[in-house]
């Protein structure tokens, strides 16, 4: 393809983002990039060397680790999928936990963090093409990209949703404990100060309550010029 653009998918938690923009780098032949498995890899890695927990919280100490903490976004042999990698482990699996969920956006408000994920981030769409989905990409790490989106629905649809996925999973967990969730993360996110959740004013909006994964899907590829996009 001669002319690669950059498209973001923001929104709120749950929204489907990540579902979403995973089908339109599909269907168009673009590399997706999961913003927010980068995140969750840093809250799993900061879980896994006692870095947070329920009762602390040691932000020097990951902030001093950043430069030596390693995500990238490669091809796993065993699922031909891109998949995030931390320090040359393959996470996926590990990083969808409600655990993982309940400190993620704490660790994201944190400013060297955003830093830190903004460069990488930058390094992965310096060949533009790609789908990036999560929630400051249309207006912080890509301000300029061509095409930009934002998903929303209500809380109580997206905690439905989100329980319906981990009940699947076999989560033992209860409905509030996913809507507290839900709503405990747009608080911090939408609220914090440093690159916080909001729609780019150039965003096109899309309320998902009443739409299905394929509707969405069909809405967006709507917006996109295919002609530019394939030439």
């Amino acid at each position: 393809m001669v002319n690669q653009f950059i498209i973001t998918i923001d929104g709120t938690s749950s929204t489907g983002k990540s579902t979403i923009a995973k089908r339109i780098a599909k269907k168009i032949g673009y590399v997706y990039i999961d913003s927010g498995a980068m995140y969750r890899a840093l809250t799993y890695y900061s879980i896994q060397k006692n870095i947070i927990s329920k009762s602390f919280f040691k932000k020097d100490l990951l902030i001093n680790a950043l430069p030596s903490i390693k995500i990238n976004f490669i091809k796993n042999p065993i699922s031909k999928n891109l998949e995030v990698n931390l320090n040359g482990n393959f996470i996926e699996d590990k990083i969808r936990s409600l655990l993982v969920s309940d400190f993620v956006s704490e660790l994201a408000k944190l400013e060297d963090v955003r830093s830190y994920m903004v460069k990488i981030q930058h390094s992965l769409g310096n060949k533009k093409g790609i789908v990036m989905d999560g929630r400051d990409i249309g207006t912080v790490v890509f301000p300029n990209a061509e095409y930009k989106f934002y998903l929303d629905a209500s809380s109580k649809l997206r905690a439905k949703r989100r329980y319906d996925e981990l009940i699947k999973e076999n989560k033992e967990i209860t409905f509030n404990e996913v809507f507290e969730n839900i709503c405990s993360r747009d608080e911090i996110d939408i609220n914090r100060s440093n690159s916080p959740l909001k729609k780019a004013s150039d965003a096109i909006l899309i309320d998902t309550e009443n739409l299905n994964l394929d509707q969405v899907e069909n809405k967006i590829l709507k917006y996109l010029n295919f002609s530019n996009l394939n030439t």
